[in-house]
């Protein structure tokens, strides 16, 4: 069995200040990725004995970010998707693991008034391309903060959201195209009807009153599904306004 973590830690050193080392050594992952971690290269020593790390570094500091890390020594690690216009916000991490290819992603936000949901758009199809290139070599898992709730029961509210950056019908239906590429949402797959968040909002005590999105995903080659074992999210793990979630895989 291998075991898949993501978390989106809103600021890697202020998660650490926050039990992020307890929490990976917790959860004991063979795979543990990481997306907005806010820092450039020297930042944070950060180290875990028997793993291996791997780091994506937006230009702009203090800003978007990801980072694995790994128990098993990868083949080759790429960083981006290898279009410029893309590939400067460190947003994505590929891991070629000899039998399968692991994808950490922090999916551009829309952001208030929806005035990147254009470029959402294009990063969507682009994003989608790259992945789809990688499944016809190989199985894929690919994971992160996709900033989209999928369906209504993904997000506490949705009729006041409708036209909210994550739940605007045009991400919507991006996520159910990719999922139509031939990808499967593991926790929808294992979890059918469960209702759970994985972030909440800082503002009005939203983690309190439990109102929640569900926008942390692992997503995988739907040619694997008798694989995923376990889908978990744990909601009970503090330090971001996200929490992590959980894979495990018979692979």
């Amino acid at each position: 069995m291998t075991k898949f973590i993501s978390w989106n830690v809103n600021g890697l050193r202020a998660c650490e200040g926050k039990g992020f080392s307890d929490a990976f050594r917790s959860l004991d992952a063979d795979f543990f990725c990481l997306q907005e971690t806010k820092m450039q290269q020297g930042q944070l020593d950060l180290a875990f004995d028997g793993y291996e790390s791997y780091w994506n570094y937006a230009d702009k500091k203090g800003y978007s970010g990801t980072a694995i890390f790994a128990r098993r020594k990868p083949e080759a690690v790429t960083y981006g998707i290898g279009i410029d216009e893309h590939d400067h916000e460190g947003r994505v991490i590929t891991l070629d693991m000899g039998t399968f290819f692991l994808v950490t992603v922090y999916t551009p936000n829309s952001q208030d008034g929806l005035r990147r949901l254009d470029y959402r758009m294009k990063w969507e199809d682009d994003f989608r391309a790259y992945l789809m290139r990688l499944d016809a070599e190989k199985p894929v898992i690919v994971c992160g903060d996709m900033n989209v709730a999928h369906q209504e029961i993904d997000l506490k509210n949705p009729k006041s959201n409708r036209r909210n950056a994550g739940f605007t019908d045009e991400e919507r239906q991006k996520f159910g195209q990719l999922l139509a590429s031939g990808f499967t949402d593991t926790f929808r797959l294992l979890h059918p009807e469960q209702v759970t968040y994985s972030w909440w909002s800082y503002r009005f005590k939203a983690r309190e009153k439990n109102a929640g999105w569900r926008i942390d995903y692992f997503v995988t080659s739907e040619r694997i599904n008798e694989k995923v074992m376990e889908a978990n999210i744990h909601t009970e793990i503090m330090g971001s306004d996200h929490c992590p979630v959980e894979l495990v895989l018979d692979i």
